[in-house]
């Protein structure tokens, strides 16, 4: 009887001593498990999250279909013609010739140039090709009725892509023209599409359009 009852004892003190530690193992595993599952989803919404000024820097560049055909480095580039003021800089850029060559004619270079703060509507030589041959030369040789054209589109102050998604501003010409669109497709006058825009030189932010704006 005295042996029954020393090992029954025995069994007792054992179990008294493995189930704390029973216990102990089972709690550090759980909290293990919580603090890696807890690390695991706090993970991913910081990995989700775009980065802070990324709409910022898009609408701080260029944009349109037509940007692909500025060439990539020189004076015709966009960081050349951010150098230069706004008809020099025009002037490196092959698709430009012909309103280059209208501002020459209305002699508006160093308007354009010596201005500050500006915004440039600049048709491509395919706008100015959508105007019949002999209009075209008509205006072309009247010097009055072409400055009145080419400062139709200018804008006395630097414009925003945000400001063009719904805008009315006076031109250097006098009366007004107004914009629409947002993201990257916006169109002035309901008539003319921007195809390359936000683009910087010295004095002036530049839209490049695919058809010449008519003044009312």
């Amino acid at each position: 009887m005295n042996a029954l009852r020393h090992r029954r004892a025995a069994v007792a003190v054992a179990a008294a001593v493995m189930l704390p530690l029973t216990l102990t193992a089972c709690s550090d595993s759980g909290s293990d498990k919580a603090s890696d599952s807890s690390s695991a989803a706090g993970s991913t919404p910081e990995e989700s999250k775009p980065a802070a000024g990324d709409d910022d820097a898009m609408t701080d560049k260029p944009f349109g279909p037509a940007c692909a055909g500025v060439p990539k480095d020189g004076a015709g580039s966009f960081d050349g013609m951010a150098k230069d003021p706004v008809a020099t800089a025009a002037s490196n850029n092959p698709a430009l010739s012909t309103l280059v060559a209208a501002v020459q004619k209305a002699g508006l270079v160093d308007t354009l140039n010596n201005a500050e703060n500006i915004t440039v509507f600049a048709p491509t030589n395919d706008a100015f090709a959508k105007i019949p041959k002999a209009d075209l030369d008509a205006v072309l040789n009247d010097k009055a009725k072409l400055t009145e054209i080419l400062t139709y589109h200018v804008v006395g102050q630097k414009l925003t892509p945000q400001q063009l998604e719904s805008g009315t501003f006076d031109t250097l010409q006098k009366s007004t023209l107004t914009t629409s669109g947002s993201g990257e497709s916006y169109k002035v006058n309901d008539s003319a599409s921007v195809v390359c825009g936000n683009v910087p030189t010295a004095n002036a932010t530049v839209y490049i359009i695919d058809t010449v704006l008519m003044p009312k």
